[in-house]
């Protein structure tokens, strides 16, 4: 039974996400759809790869993973299938995939020419959808696609080492549900450039000394529920393995949360300097 992935910014409101998800059961009745999220700002692809890199690895090798954002044909806008840690993933070459694989090696990249065979406007719906049904039957990519030998490249959101290593300079790629800011900065690269020292972390009005593992380490449970320090500001290594500015048990419709609360948004910058 196929494994498919659906990674859209199609929202929830349209037919979009449930026509794609009726084209695949007729495709392949068997298959099995999960969403991963339908909920992507619009055409925003470094928003995109940061949730798909970060649910990908949960699935089971095989699996399928069509993205929707950003897919419209164009004469930049190439349609692509590959294979790429063990995983399937079909898309626009727009670049998300460079974002998505920077650790891997794809193992093989097919720029897809079915497009004559397919009649469509909605690209998801028919050529990736077709693409997916071909994989999920065993089918190769070479039948599907001709072979290109890379995917277009997007790194101008990686972090920033000065000259004397005792500065990080990140920016905000993404902020979740709970109004929690994800930064690009990695904690393998924060403990290479900090090397144990103590540090001072800037992002707008708010300053960091300390980075937890969790959000349950930064809170002195020997307290009683009244005095439990709902609204702390933290900092902590997030389950990506990036850095994550945070308020504890915050709501962003009631009481605020790091976004609101310390006025960031996506492509603020965040520095760390070490001391």
């Amino acid at each position: 039974m196929a494994i498919i992935t659906l990674t859209t910014d199609f929202g929830e409101k349209d037919h979009f996400a449930g026509a794609v998800k009726g084209a695949i059961y007729t495709e392949v009745p068997s298959a099995k759809i999960v969403d991963i999220s339908h909920s992507i700002a619009p055409f925003h692809i470094t928003e995109a790869s940061y949730i798909i890199k970060n649910a990908y690895r949960s699935f089971p090798e095989g699996s399928i993973h069509i993205i929707g954002v950003d897919s419209e044909l164009t004469p930049e806008n190439k349609h692509i299938a590959l294979k790429l840690d063990g995983h399937y993933f079909i898309c626009a070459n727009n670049g998300i995939l460079s974002l998505i694989a920077s650790e891997y090696v794809p193992e093989k990249i097919v720029e897809i020419n079915i497009h004559d065979k397919v009649q469509s406007n909605f690209p998801v719906l028919d050529v990736f959808v077709k693409v997916a049904g071909h994989l999920s039957r065993g089918g190769t990519l070479e039948v599907i696609g001709k072979s290109i030998p890379g995917i277009k490249q997007l790194k101008e959101m990686e972090p920033l080492i000065n000259p004397e290593m005792n500065q990080i300079k990140g920016n905000v790629i993404y902020i979740d549900n709970y109004g929690n800011v994800v930064t690009n900065i990695p904690k393998k690269l924060f403990e290479k450039i900090g090397k144990g020292r103590k540090f001072s972390m800037r992002a707008r009005t708010a300053t960091f000394t300390d980075i937890y593992n969790t959000y349950s380490e930064a809170i002195n449970f020997d307290t009683d529920m009244i005095n439990r320090e709902d609204g702390k500001k933290l900092a902590i290594f997030n389950s990506g393995g990036y850095i994550e500015l945070a308020i504890y048990k915050s709501n962003p419709s009631t009481v605020g949360s790091a976004s609101t609360l310390f006025g960031l948004e996506y492509r603020d910058t965040v520095t760390v300097d070490f001391v």
